[in-house]
């Protein structure tokens, strides 16, 4: 890989505290606090280093200032994430040299790319994990040898590391890479993983594959994850089934491309196989999947969705752009035409369908033209839901080489002109919306105010999309964060609705 540079803003001197911090170091932490930043494919790899964890006996915080050990799980897709990383690394740095913390462990896809710089610039980090040695979050935090809790508050999904046994299948095809395979991240937990869910009792991710194979020339996930790996079929089901047990209403499956699911196995439809077994879960309520890339959108996969009702009729379709020429730069394919032409046929299937995008504006060398294209296919296309992302330079993707780099101001002109295209279109949609009537996951008292509560249908995925308000209940009723009720939809704004329980 390219030599890289981590941008770290603090003094370079190491504190007489931090010096003092590294001389008490205990053989055995009491407790362990966790920072997860980033995707819910880091939330998972958190919830399974916390798994690991307490397996072996550690205590788990959840407040870092309570904690022996904290461990900042950290995310390095976009700059900005970089940056939220090294902040929070920097800020858990200063906590352990004037908390009780002996230990700083920093893990996750910043470890990927800056492993030594990490060691060797914020020296009060102890100890580092990459995406592809969960596992060795035992050893990063002294707990290796500890003797399992009996009386762990937590509930732990029961190493069996499936990872190994993909080094050998061979499809990995971007030998462009500095460095062998054999250095990439190969790790996958499977269902007799320990997992401690971070997420609300009532909803869960499952990671059905990891890592990426397609060459992207804006993306350096590959470089951080690995080749593209599915895990096997029976282990996704037995992982859900034990879910559904402990009372999980709501799985969404993840990956960076589901839509591969199984084809490394030689599995064809693998995604919409696995749905259908899922679907026969009696206790599921909701299953839904993300992301889906264009052309691995089969017929089969439509059909299986239009078929089951547990199964959410939501499609999160990241197109990046719509010109054909900016495609091609970015080694994606496809174009307006073709992209609307398999929106119909998804609508067609799937009437109901909440359909969710996200774009990449600024790409280098992207004229106004190409860009005026990408709005005009926005407002044919009317998306649901949709994210745009200011193109980020990473060093060691092909688009970093890339002459005509954007200025960030042009950027972010385009950017806002984006969204406030979808800004009408959501607005619109919304207004639809009012006076029908939905299931609805009530999730809690809101983080607005505490006069209101708010929960999701199955046309908002977890922590991506807009909210549901609820202010308004029958007299009568108590009504508990994690269950479902019906709802009617009273108000519509830009993203949000209001809703009264019928």
């Amino acid at each position: 890989m390219p030599s890289k540079e981590l941008t770290i803003s603090r003094s370079s001197e190491k504190t007489a505290a931090a010096a003092s911090n590294d001389q008490r170091q205990d053989a055995r932490p009491q407790k362990v606090g966790f920072i997860s930043l980033g995707c819910p494919k880091n939330l998972v790899d958190s919830e399974v280093m916390m798994g690991l964890l307490a397996r072996a006996g550690a205590e788990l915080s959840p407040r870092a200032e309570d904690a022996d050990v904290i461990v900042v799980n950290t995310c390095s897709f976009i700059e900005s994430a970089q940056q939220e990383s090294v902040n929070t690394i920097l800020e858990m740095a200063a906590l352990k040299t004037s908390g009780r913390a002996k230990k700083l462990v920093v893990a996750g896809c910043l470890v990927e790319r800056f492993r030594d710089e990490i060691r060797k610039r914020i020296p009060e980090v102890d100890a580092v994990v990459g995406t592809g040695e969960l596992q060795n979050i035992l050893a990063a935090t002294g707990v290796a040898s500890a003797p399992a809790r009996d009386d762990s508050p937590f509930v732990v999904l029961t190493s069996r590391a499936e990872g190994d046994a993909r080094a050998a299948q061979g499809r990995f095809s971007r030998g462009q890479w500095d460095g062998a395979i054999a250095d990439l991240p190969n790790y996958l937990y499977d269902d007799e993983t320990p997992r401690i869910l971070a997420t609300p009792k009532s909803t869960a991710y499952i990671k059905i594959a990891e890592g990426c194979d397609h060459p992207c020339t804006f993306c350096i996930i590959p470089q951080l994850r690995g080749q593209f790996r599915s895990r096997r079929f029976e282990s996704v089901i037995a992982e859900a089934e034990r879910m559904a047990q402990i009372g999980v209403r709501e799985i969404t499956l993840i990956g960076q491309d589901t839509t591969c699911y199984g084809e490394d196995f030689g599995l064809k439809d693998g995604l919409a196989l696995l749905l259908e077994k899922l679907a026969k879960i009696e206790d599921l309520r909701w299953i839904r999947f993300l992301y889906a890339y264009p052309n691995k959108i089969t017929g089969k996969l439509l059909e299986t969705i239009g078929t089951h009702d547990k199964i959410c009729s939501y499609m999160d379709v990241p197109l990046q752009h719509a010109s054909a020429p900016v495609l091609k730069r970015m080694k994606r394919g496809g174009g307006a035409d073709v992209f609307l032409r398999s929106i119909a046929k998804m609508r067609r299937a799937i009437p109901s369908l909440t359909l969710r995008t996200s774009f990449i504006v600024g790409f280098p060398g992207e004229t106004e033209k190409e860009f005026e294209e990408l709005c005009g296919f926005v407002r044919e296309a009317q998306f649901d839901w949709m994210g745009t992302f200011s193109y980020s330079d990473q060093e060691g993707a092909d688009a970093y080489r890339l002459d005509q780099k954007l200025s960030v101001r042009e950027i972010e002109r385009r950017r806002k002109h984006l969204m406030g295209i979808q800004r009408q279109i959501s607005k619109k949609k919304k207004k639809a919306l009012v006076g029908q009537e939905f299931d609805l996951l009530l999730e809690g008292a809101s983080e607005e105010t505490d006069l209101l509560m708010e929960g999701r249908t199955a046309m908002h995925a977890p922590e991506i999309d807009g909210k549901v308000f609820v202010n308004d209940f029958p007299e009568d009723m108590e009504p508990q964060p994690g269950e479902f009720y019906r709802c009617q939809i009273t108000e519509a704004h830009d993203y949000d609705l209001v809703a009264r329980i019928v």
